[in-house]
């Protein structure tokens, strides 16, 4: 039976603050469906003061913030983009257009066809996530959706130059800066200055990862990536430095990010209780990472390595870092996580920037039901079919006729049975099923 050393936020308390979250976001959405820019413009100056002649940027603005940038850290994104592109490509590969004759005559087959257009949103608020950009606008671009949108929050009063500079080597046709729910609501619902989109992609805080659960259906989503989520499953081969050092690595993307240990080896746990209280001491983003880790911290102590994998798929966490002396045995035996980060010599931080696999992950539990963002989720797979003959159209179309039949669905079997006499040759009267 596992222990808690350490528990999070009472689930009760988590539900309130989620009842609040999807209010105001709700009044936000209206708000934006009914004003369009108006409101977009009054939302971005009321959260964000920010207020432009044109939230989007001209070519000339873009290659002044590009300019802005130091070369190294120019030539830093094009790799992390080269990396990202890379495995996106590999991944499209494994997709195969297919066409089989599942019967003589009989031809069924699907193609992967991309999305038309798409909202990318990159957060800015607290941190500039310039790697955010790679991971939406690279991939969909590898996928070969035909024109994309992007939104960034202003920083410091203006575009910030890196997630400017991330947009475009990315291949944005479009940069807005505009942040927040405003910005999803006006590529989602549309507004006289921006386009509705097919589809919204991009992590977020919670009020971002709610607008999206509230538009999806209007448009697609990717998934819902709300506050990062990081599992730490480790045995007694870790040590408490490197431990404390990824849990609150992740932790500092917010107050409300869950960071958890799951160990079976309690001196670790302990170990890595006393270091997460160092380090918080001389962490300079101590006051998030502290405030994560009092309100939504867990330490968790199994008996063995079975127990350790079965809390880990009852978390189904969004990144799950593996220090164990066998880390293939939870590649072999999870079911439920976002991304996992195998050994010590990898760590989360390393996918969140540049190692190539996509940051955007299922958060709150949906790793039960969803993988990350990739390149497939910007590809629809659309089916067809095909009936080549007279005598497969009449056969399938006897099979079909008494089917339809069998449910009450009269005119359905008459589409079977015209196809039956006319390529058949058989008298099949009407509304009845063809014997």
């Amino acid at each position: 039976m596992p222990r808690h050393l350490k528990r999070g936020m009472d689930a009760s308390a988590i539900k309130v603050a989620d009842a609040r979250v999807r209010g105001t976001v709700e009044k936000i959405l209206a708000d934006i469906e009914a004003r369009k820019d108006a409101a977009v413009r009054e939302l971005s100056q009321k959260f964000d003061g920010w207020s432009p002649a044109s939230f989007k940027l001209a070519s000339a603005e873009i290659e002044r913030a590009i300019a802005q940038v130091r070369k190294r850290d120019l030539d830093d994104i094009r790799f992390a983009q080269a990396q990202v592109r890379d495995f996106a490509q590999k991944q499209k590969e494994t997709l195969r257009d297919l066409e089989v004759e599942t019967l003589p005559g009989i031809v069924l087959g699907h193609r992967h066809i991309p999305v038309n257009s798409i909202g990318c949103y990159v957060p800015g608020g607290r941190y500039p996530m310039v790697a955010s950009a790679h991971m939406s606008i690279v991939t969909a671009r590898v996928a070969g959706v035909r024109h994309i949108i992007a939104c960034a929050p202003p920083f410091r009063g203006g575009p910030h130059p890196a997630i400017v500079a991330a947009m475009h080597f990315g291949g944005a046709d479009e940069i807005f800066v505009l942040g927040g729910v405003q910005a999803v609501a006006a590529m989602a619902l549309g507004t006289e200055s921006i386009a509705a989109v097919d589809m919204i992609v991009g992590p977020g805080n919670a009020y971002v990862a709610e607008a999206k659960r509230q538009l999806f259906g209007r448009v697609g989503i990717d998934l819902l990536a709300g506050p990062t989520e990081t599992l730490i499953i480790a045995d007694d081969s870790a040590d408490g430095e490197m431990c404390a050092t990824d849990l609150l690595g992740q932790a500092e993307h917010g107050p409300t990010s869950p960071a958890i240990l799951i160990t079976n080896s309690e001196k670790l746990a302990r170990d890595t209780m006393k270091e997460v209280e160092r380090l918080l001491a001389v962490l300079p983003t101590a006051d998030i990472a502290g405030k994560a880790w009092a309100d939504f911290g867990e330490v968790i102590v199994c008996a063995d390595e079975a127990e350790m994998v079965r809390e880990a798929d009852r978390v189904a966490s969004e990144h799950v870092q593996v220090m164990t002396r066998n880390p293939d045995y939870f590649l072999d035996s999870m079911r439920n996580y976002g991304s996992l980060f195998l050994g010590p010599r990898t760590n989360v931080a390393y996918g969140d920037k540049v190692i190539g696999t996509n940051h955007t992950l299922p958060t709150r539990k949906a790793a039960r039901y969803t993988g990350g963002l990739w390149v497939g989720k910007f590809l629809k797979t659309c089916t067809y079919q095909k009936v080549n003959s007279d005598a497969a159209s009449a056969m399938i179309g006897e099979y079909c006729s008494r089917l339809c039949m069998l449910e009450g669905f009269v005119a359905h079997a008459e589409q079977a049975n015209v196809r039956v006499r006319r390529y058949g040759g058989r008298n099949v009267p009407y509304a009845q099923a063809a014997e």
